[in-house]
């Protein structure tokens, strides 16, 4: 229950940071809000606005390089600014929590999943093993885990994506905090998946009366789950107010071009291809492809059976559908980095040999594929102008200064400075980072590239520039694009055809531009009423359709 004592206060908030020249800048500046017990407060805008670096800063955390430089912050009854690092220990996980982006980064591989949920109970010493444990099944009941008595002694390989991001949920809430902080906690999630995390995570809050810190720049989802927003650019706050009020009546430019970002200008093909006299870029037949060793033929785990479609040259291809429909095996099999162990894949009407190792130079470098993770797409121990330039020498054999000067011409295609080619990917923005993995697919010089979900860590205005930037390219140089995505108005915005993917196999081709009006599978109809809306009633009225709910336990 909301009181008008805030949990949270945070004034004048001013955190600074050294650059690569040692210069001291700041890069949150008079940052004010409070948040009441048991609402929900999100903080959006555009990546390097500042929303993480101030979510961090409750919790009395800077990045690497920062520091909070004045201002005050609290949180209850401790004044988090004025601690020293020993006693705000003590404060995260018991009184504040977090809950990561990547669920994969949170979670030990070799650990059982149990161990590391009740982690926390043990270094605070919090209650004993066998009531965390029995607290720990009761938060999987509540986020409407599978199997809740038993999911804690898999390892965190052996659960989706979806299922891992609401354990991480689990490990944050086992310590009953007062201020829950989520971090774009379902920015990698499928639609679908992604309405079952935000329902679980809203029923939770709501139960356990906590306040939560909401990072997004996701306007639909926050809609979902905000009581109020603050909107950042620059580490500035543009405005803040009600949910209700910022999507209904915005006041600052900033914000009305975050809402316009958010309805993508649909795609406009570049020409409009029947003629069956012309031979497609990328063909796909009767193409299979699994996981594990292979026996009498076929691989221990079948993941994609029988997919078949014809994509042509300055036409881009989406394929949507959920977390295990086999969208990335499609992408990695075509790509040859998985071998498919049946079918074909055709190059402008070469049949590719089934593993990347097996194909030739030329043929590599015409199909390139930008990954999802650009954690861990990008060597870590590498620089951006140094991972950039890898290919423009394995392809091109350029070198020295004519490669740097190549590097700095890429950087420039994607929105990002030339001084960013000296730093590490650590120290990049995840957007940042997105945009160095797509200047790297840029250097081949390709004729077709394999996106797979490589939006979906930016936020709007961000994503709509890079999708306006594959537009030009695609003008400019005739590329083709196969669009992995779950976000169906990425989908619209740069497709002209679409593949619905479900359970290894595609149940429906059609038109981007009329699959709302022409989808006729069933789940095909259920993606379609998953996408979230700008209207903050849209899950609760979702929730008191029988027939959408009972689609989705059928699944």
């Amino acid at each position: 229950m909301m009181t008008d004592t805030p949990l949270v206060s945070v004034r004048d908030l001013q955190i600074g940071a050294v650059t690569d020249s040692g210069r001291n800048v700041e890069i949150i500046r008079g940052v004010d809000f409070d948040i009441a017990p048991g609402e929900i407060l999100a903080l959006i805008g555009e990546s390097g606005s500042g929303k993480t670096t101030i979510a961090l800063s409750l919790m009395g955390h800077t990045r690497r390089g920062c520091s909070i430089e004045g201002g005050t912050i609290r949180v209850g009854e401790h004044d988090v600014t004025g601690m020293t690092e020993s006693q705000r220990a003590k404060l995260r996980g018991t009184e504040i929590s977090y809950v990561p982006q990547s669920a994969a980064a949170a979670f030990n591989p070799s650990k059982r999943i149990m161990d590391q949920v009740v982690e926390t109970t043990r270094i605070h010493d919090l209650m004993p093993r066998a009531k965390a444990e029995e607290r720990a099944r009761g938060l999987f009941r509540a986020l409407a885990l599978p199997d809740p008595d038993t999911i804690g002694e898999r390892y965190p390989h052996q659960v989706s994506g979806g299922q891992l991001q609401r354990l991480s949920a689990a490990m944050a809430l086992i310590g009953d905090p007062e201020l829950v902080i989520f971090d774009e906690p379902t920015t990698a999630l499928d639609v679908t998946t992604q309405i079952e995390v935000l329902r679980a995570f809203r029923r939770v809050m709501e139960e356990g009366g906590m306040a939560g810190v909401y990072v997004s720049h996701d306007l639909a989802v926050v809609a979902q789950i905000a009581d109020r927003i603050v909107v950042l650019k620059n580490g500035e706050i543009q405005e803040q107010g009600t949910t209700e009020q910022i999507l209904s009546a915005p006041k600052h430019p900033y914000t009305k071009e975050l809402l316009a970002a958010f309805d993508p200008v649909p795609h406009v093909a570049v020409k409009d291809v029947e003629a069956e006299a012309e031979t497609p870029i990328l063909e796909v037949r009767g193409l299979y492809a699994g996981y594990g060793p292979i026996k009498d033929g076929e691989p221990l785990a079948k993941v994609m059976s029988d997919v078949n479609f014809k994509l042509y040259r300055g036409r881009n291809l989406g394929v949507i559908g959920e977390s295990g429909s086999g969208k990335s095996t499609l992408a990695r099999a075509i790509a040859g980095i998985l071998p498919a162990y049946r079918g074909e894949v055709l190059l402008d009407g070469h049949t590719l040999a089934p593993s990347l190792g097996q194909r030739s130079k030329q043929e590599l470098r015409r199909a390139q594929i930008v990954f999802q993770l650009a954690d861990t797409a990008l060597n870590p121990a590498h620089s951006v102008g140094s991972i950039i330039a890898r290919p423009l020498r394995f392809y091109k054999g350029l070198r020295g200064d004519v490669a740097d000067k190549r590097v700095i011409e890429l950087l420039d295609m994607v929105h990002l400075p030339s001084a960013l080619r000296h730093r590490l990917p650590s120290e990049l923005s995840g957007g940042q980072k997105q945009r160095v993995n797509l200047a790297r697919a840029l250097a081949a010089e390709p004729e077709l590239i394999l996106c797979d979900e490589i939006t979906s860590a930016l936020d709007t205005v961000v994503a709509a520039a890079i999708l306006e930037l594959l537009k030009e390219l695609q003008g400019e140089l005739g590329l083709s694009y196969m669009f992995i995505s779950h976000d169906l108005s990425t989908v619209e915005a740069i497709c002209d055809d679409v593949l619905v993917m479900y359970k290894g196999e595609v149940v429906e081709a059609l038109p981007a531009a009329r699959m709302s009006q022409d989808a006729t599978h069933a789940y095909s109809r259920l993606l379609i009423s998953s996408v979230p809306q700008l209207d903050t009633g849209w899950l609760a009225g979702l929730e008191q359709d029988p027939e959408l709910l009972a689609a989705f336990s059928d699944r």
